[in-house]
């Protein structure tokens, strides 16, 4: 299996607060993992600190 995670990042943001949000994505999205069988077509949209989506994770074949 593979395991894409997509997210864009804010450009007119810091490098300091673009890796911040980006901590608390993958720190999120990791721990809610266990929600899913990860089987391929599994997925969700991403969301940042502001309720706004800013990507997506989903599980594909290898």
């Amino acid at each position: 299996m593979k395991f894409v995670l997509e997210v864009a990042l804010d450009e007119g943001a810091s490098a300091q607060d673009r890796a911040r949000e980006l901590g608390r994505v993958l720190r999120y999205w990791g721990g809610n993992l266990g929600h899913y069988a990860l089987e391929p077509g599994d997925g969700s949209p991403v969301y940042d600190s502001e309720y706004r989506e800013v990507g997506q994770w989903r599980v594909a074949d290898s």
